[in-house]
């Protein structure tokens, strides 16, 4: 009997090979207890980082109190703790750490003592100029505490030669490019800004005569607020006591590009994104791939949890059976095994497992979100054809992945995606599958037409924002000497 790889051989990181978003945020002003629903809010976004979360609590005077830490919301929180963060303004964060690299002096919100009233910042994206930024900071004496990109927003803020609040937020916002979706408060003032391009999604709510922002709709489903609008690219906000003041907009950018990996996999299917449902928008995605790539099969089954919904609209479009053939452990922590193929298979079994009663004997067609490096799917065919499945085929709901992203999305360097240097058939006979079939470009932005145009440079090369950073020569992945 081979055995098992042992607990030292299983560290800290993650085991799927599917990309992750930098984080989730939220803010509340004019509602009371505002931190209690900080907590609910991140609570919902726990999918979209669960490395760390923070949620900072501003008082009647203006005082923020902070607790943060690493780990998932309900690890970093308690009733004492929360019960501390007074006020009713707050504002929330869950990460998954892309720029920078995790630790806890990287966990967000990051809070600061300012000349105008405590300082406060919860980020989701990835500013491209981060480090012409920072560098250009530390030479004017900045002192960094964090190796976090979103930093580099409070000593803009702290260095503006401004006089009004508003002014300074206006100007510390002007100087970024790239990614952000931001909540930052002043005081018991907060303000609210999307990019330009509308990368990452921001929406705003209206709970008990205050108002909410969150990443996504089902944050405001689990408070009980009511969605109002998403903020529009290049949107600036400030919301006092639950009233909301319009300011200045950011400099259009030639085009909105929203990002489609949201729709892809990203967010939860309950969740609304630029209008659209999530749901609604993967089932369409799954219904085009089984025009695009039909295959005759016994059944039609779905890698939990993302690719629910494009396997439903692959199984409606086909007429073939949808089947839960494949359950996912939800409790399994997040993990990497080392680099031997037996230690990587120990790890997705560890997550997955097949269902050997649906697939014994069948022709199964297994349809994924995404394939990125390839390394959970190849364990997943070797486990169906174990469990008995006479043929597997895999198809993806969304094109070939080539190119790394630069705007909030933790995607390896080119050379690790799979489909940068491999061709279907290559693919096919290195994951051990009977065929493979990708959902086109145009196939998957043609389904969501109307919400679009997107980003999809992580499929196309097609960067909608200036890689000020990585044309300057910062390598993804190595901050180098910048600061």
């Amino acid at each position: 009997m081979k055995p098992l790889p042992t607990v030292e051989a299983i560290q800290t990181t993650d085991l799927d090979d599917r990309p992750h978003e930098e984080c989730g945020v939220v803010g509340f002003s004019g509602v009371p207890e505002a931190a209690q629903y900080a907590f609910l809010g991140l609570y919902s976004l726990q999918h979209r980082g669960q490395e760390a979360a923070g949620i900072v609590g501003v008082d009647d005077d203006g005082v923020a109190r902070v607790h943060k830490g690493l780990g998932l919301v309900s690890d970093v929180f308690g009733p004492e703790s929360i019960s501390k963060l007074k006020g009713s303004t707050a504002l929330g964060h869950v990460r998954y750490s892309t720029a920078g690299g995790g630790g806890a002096r990287n966990a967000q919100p990051i809070v600061a003592t300012y000349a105008d009233g405590d300082l406060a910042v919860s980020h989701n994206g990835n500013l491209t100029n981060a480090v012409d930024l920072r560098r250009r900071l530390v030479k004017d004496g900045a002192i960094f505490q964090s190796t976090n990109d979103s930093e580099v927003i409070v000593h803009l803020m702290a260095r503006s030669r401004h006089e009004t609040v508003d002014h300074k937020v206006d100007d510390a916002l002007s100087h970024l490019e790239g990614a952000f979706s931001l909540v930052l408060s002043v005081g018991n003032t907060l303000y609210a800004a999307r990019d330009s391009r509308g990368f990452r999604p921001l929406m705003l709510g209206s709970l008990d005569g205050g108002m909410v922002l969150a990443s996504e709709t089902c944050a405001f489903d689990i408070v009980g607020a009511e969605y109002i609008r998403d903020l529009k690219p290049g949107e600036v906000i400030k919301i006092r006591d639950g009233v909301l003041t319009s300011m200045r907009p950011l400099q259009p950018a030639p085009r909105q590009s929203p990002c489609v990996f949201e729709l892809v996999y990203f967010a939860r299917p309950d969740s609304r994104l630029w209008g659209v449902s999530v749901d609604r928008a993967r089932r369409e995605f799954g219904r085009q791939l089984a025009g695009e790539h039909p295959v005759e099969a016994d059944c039609v089954i779905p890698v939990p949890d993302s690719a629910n919904s494009s396997a439903l609209g692959y199984a409606e479009e086909s007429g073939i059976p949808y089947e839960l053939g494949l359950l996912r452990n939800h409790y399994v922590g997040r993990t990497f095994i080392k680099p031997s193929q037996a230690d990587r298979d120990f790890g997705a079994r560890m997550k997955y497992n097949p269902v050997r009663e649906v697939v014994d004997g069948k022709r199964i067609i297994v349809v994924d979100d995404s394939l990125v490096r390839g390394t959970t799917s190849r364990s997943l065919a070797k486990f169906f054809r174990q469990a008995g499945a006479t043929e597997v085929h895999m198809r993806i709901a969304s094109p070939p992945v080539q190119n790394p992203c630069f705007y909030g999305i933790d995607m390896p360097s080119r050379e690790e995606l799979i489909g940068s240097s491999r061709n279907v058939e290559q693919i096919c006979q290195e994951l051990g599958l009977d065929s493979l079939g990708y959902l086109s470009l145009e196939g998957m932005l043609g389904a969501v037409e109307e919400a679009g145009p997107f980003c999809d440079a992580c499929f196309s090369g097609d960067y909608p924002a200036p890689l000020v950073d990585v044309e300057k020569g910062w390598v993804p992945g190595n901050r180098g000497p910048a600061c």
